[in-house]
């Protein structure tokens, strides 16, 4: 936003909204104005001269939407308007989730699983991480950008084979590669330890690149080892990690998953909170009882429906049901499930029950979790945060309105060290959100997974309007948001 000469003080000011901070704390009605990329003015403005104006009374004003876990990693480069973010109100991503990201790798082999989520080998042309952030900058992206290193991608890159331990050298390597990236900016290591090529890893490999990403006030995230029968033991695999190396813990997407653990939130938060005694522990979820990965016949089971998002060897699986597939073959799921890969599925593997739980846990935050590259995604992508407010906020009551944009705000943004956003305040950047209350809703589901949400009337980034009216609007204004050293910290 510009004026002529002579400028206003302000550049926009939004009239007679209802204000929701982001700290939870209870709602105002007032005026909040703009000038530059940052909040000039919260309050009573009066006749306050300004470019531009936007009544906004009776719609809610909160700061952007963080999505906490996000796979966007080559979409914010490839597709820059990030449509399917912005439309819902989010104006950061953290990529780089659950052991998988970009960079650093440059491969000229066939990807292996899971990292073939991000992209193809065309993709991993990123020899170290600084090449990344100034491909992400040179994309100027809708939405702001802060990035995990995956472990897996370390992984893929210096050990030589993946079935195995790192040894010293090789452990080095990693070490030297996850010290660029956190020079680079970096916000922390992820892990996926569930996965093929970090399933060997054990903590003696996990601890020492932890203690770099400590020297820099990063964080660690881990996707569990195992979200099914062995969830207990795998928690307490994360917090030793966490604790050996002094960082703060984020476990992804937390669930219960299979029907046998149905129920078993109870004892997974009463772990948590015991544990968060000792170390800062948080968590990320997502409002679905579909989880989405790659198709893993391992994973097929009678008792849980399983959706197609894409198949390799068959596109026209893309958006079945796998049984209709398996009953068109005249072969059980399993063997189908075999024939469709390298694909990808939605898993109808958790209980409403649980979700309820755990989105509802003060230490959680929102993250979708989507997959932006697949042929048919699973609808989280385009309407997780909308979808919390709907159903949890104003159809079932789980929490308050205040509460539901903490956990997708202010919390994100102190757990993933991102300074000066996450909350509306003077002199924080104007990443805002405008939305209507009585219409917000998400529309996107299984069957159309990428359909627009209702409500979401515009969206500030950085000052800049990236959303209004159902429309991506104006330049991209997104960043990437290096980590910066905390007091005490090493600096860059």
């Amino acid at each position: 936003m510009s004026c002529q000469a002579k400028a206003p003080p302000y550049d926009l000011v939004f009239r007679g909204g209802v204000l929701i901070d982001g700290t939870g704390g209870e709602r105002s009605k007032g005026d909040l104005a703009v000038k530059g990329d940052l909040i000039a003015a919260i309050g009573e403005l009066g006749d306050a001269l300004t470019c531009q104006e936007i009544d906004v009374r009776g719609k809610c004003i909160t700061p952007g939407f963080i999505d906490s876990h996000a796979h966007d990693d080559r979409a914010c480069i490839a597709k820059p308007a990030m449509e399917a973010k912005v439309s819902q109100g989010v104006t950061t991503v953290v990529v780089g989730n659950c052991g998988l990201s970009l960079a650093p790798l440059n491969w000229p082999l066939t990807v292996p699983e899971p990292l073939n989520l991000l992209g193809g080998t065309s993709d991993f042309t990123f020899p170290d991480f600084r090449a990344y952030v100034n491909a992400v900058d040179a994309a100027r992206p809708k939405t702001n950008v802060a990035a995990l290193v995956g472990h897996s991608t370390l992984r893929i890159a210096a050990i030589e084979n993946l079935d195995r331990k790192a040894t010293p050298r090789e452990l080095k390597v990693m070490v030297d590669m996850l010290h660029e990236a956190m020079r680079a900016g970096a916000t922390g290591l992820s892990s996926g330890l569930f996965y093929p090529p970090a399933h060997a890893a054990a903590n003696d490999e996990i601890e020492p690149l932890v203690k770099k990403v400590s020297e820099y006030g990063g964080i660690y995230a881990s996707h569990l080892r195992d979200e099914y029968d062995g969830i207990l033991e795998a928690m307490q695999e994360a917090f030793a990690a966490a604790q050996g190396g002094e960082v703060p813990l984020v476990i992804s997407h937390h669930k219960c998953a299979g029907p046998r653990n149905w129920g078993r939130s109870v004892e997974t938060l009463a772990l948590l909170d015991s544990a968060r005694m000792a170390q800062e522990v948080h968590l990320d979820c997502y409002p679905y009882t579909a989880g989405s990965s790659v198709l893993n016949p391992d994973l097929v089971e009678d008792d849980v429906e399983v959706l197609i998002t894409w198949s390799q060897t068959h596109p026209s699986a893309s958006g079945r049901m796998l049984h209709s597939v398996a009953e068109d073959w005249g072969c059980s799921q399993k063997e189908a499930a075999r024939w469709l890969r390298p694909g990808g599925a939605c898993y109808f593997q958790m209980a409403e029950e649980d979700v309820r739980r755990i989105i509802r846990h003060p230490a959680a935050m929102v993250g979708s979790d989507g997959l932006p590259h697949e042929p048919h995604p699973h609808p989280r992508l385009w309407g997780t945060f909308p979808r919390v407010i709907r159903r949890y906020v104003i159809e079932q009551r789980l929490f308050s309105l205040e509460e539901a944009v903490r956990k997708m705000t202010s919390l994100p943004a102190s757990q993933f060290r991102l300074r000066n956003r996450g909350v509306l305040k003077v002199d924080n950047y104007a990443d805002i959100v405008v939305f209507d209350p009585l219409s917000i809703a998400d529309r996107a589901d299984y069957e159309r997974p990428e359909q627009p949400s209702s409500g979401i009337e515009l969206v500030l980034v950085n000052g800049q309007i990236s959303w209004q009216d159902g429309t991506v609007n104006g330049p991209g204004a997104g960043r990437f948001l290096r980590l910066q050293p905390m007091q005490g910290q090493v600096r860059l």
